[in-house]
């Protein structure tokens, strides 16, 4: 197994398209889905009630962290431990329907980027048909169409049985996220990149955003942020996207550059 610096040193072969990138804005936000614009994770959220359960998922997380596992084969167990227990593509997508919930500024969050031209963009480690089954539960069909998906895919068998079909499937984390941002790094003006992530699978995206927000956790799983502090990458760390907010728009408005609030 790689070290996480040699993941990220070839670009990895894609297995599914990419949206076009954004090519004449000024501002760009790419966003991890999971926990991050949603409350709870939903991958997390199937393992620990419908598979092995968060005291194994926990442990396979540190794992990750420490490098002694890669995220892409660590997840993939994860998953298969949902599947295996019978569950099925379609029964996942309810619960989480029903379960998993927008972070309470989001909303206004997105409104405020659309009204300035701004694109969203998820960015994700996940499986795209779940993410868009929970996101249009969660706003306007317009909106949940206007906005792109980068992530995995899902394989459904005809047993019934569902596995992650990985975007890169070569990389340890079986879906890169730097590959998301890097094409917008050779533009002749490339735009100020906003990521906003949590966890393991963002570790990889890190450290190529212009403004970094890693988002506050209450339970303690500050996977990214402890991954930030050991490499020494800045961040910001926000507690939900209302307070994300204040600092976009100071950046976008320009009354505070995007340094300045890295340094706060």
């Amino acid at each position: 197994m790689g070290t996480l610096e040699e993941m990220t040193e070839a670009a990895p072969q894609s297995t599914l398209p990419y949206p076009p990138v954004h090519s004449d804005k000024q501002f760009v936000v790419l966003s991890d889905w999971d926990g991050t614009i949603t409350n709870y994770d939903s991958n997390d959220y199937m393992t620990d009630n419908l598979g092995y359960g968060k005291e194994k998922r926990r442990e396979g997380n540190l794992d990750i962290l420490s490098g002694k596992t890669t995220f892409r084969d660590e997840f993939r167990r994860m998953l298969e431990s949902v599947s295996a227990n019978g569950h099925t593509l379609d029964e996942c997508k309810e619960v989480l329907k029903q379960n998993i919930k927008l972070d309470p500024g989001f909303r206004d969050f997105y409104r405020y980027c659309k009204s300035k031209d701004i694109p969203v963009v998820i960015v994700s480690s996940g499986m795209e048909p779940i993410i868009r089954a929970v996101l249009s539960a969660l706003v306007t069909p317009e909106e949940a169409a206007e906005i792109d998906i980068i992530s995995n895919d899902v394989d459904v068998h005809v047993d019934g049985t569902w596995s992650i079909k990985y975007r890169h499937p070569t990389s340890g984390y079986g879906h890169d996220k730097s590959q998301a941002i890097l094409p917008y790094r050779t533009l002749p003006k490339p735009p100020t990149l906003f990521f906003f992530g949590d966890g393991v699978s963002d570790m990889s995206a890190a450290r190529h955003a212009d403004v970094l927000f890693v988002k506050q956790k209450n339970d303690g799983e500050n996977d990214l942020a402890a991954y930030c502090k050991r490499e020494g990458i800045p961040h910001i760390l926000f507690s939900d996207f209302g307070a994300a907010l204040k600092t976009v728009r100071a950046i976008v408005e320009g009354s505070k550059t995007a340094d300045a609030a890295l340094a706060e």
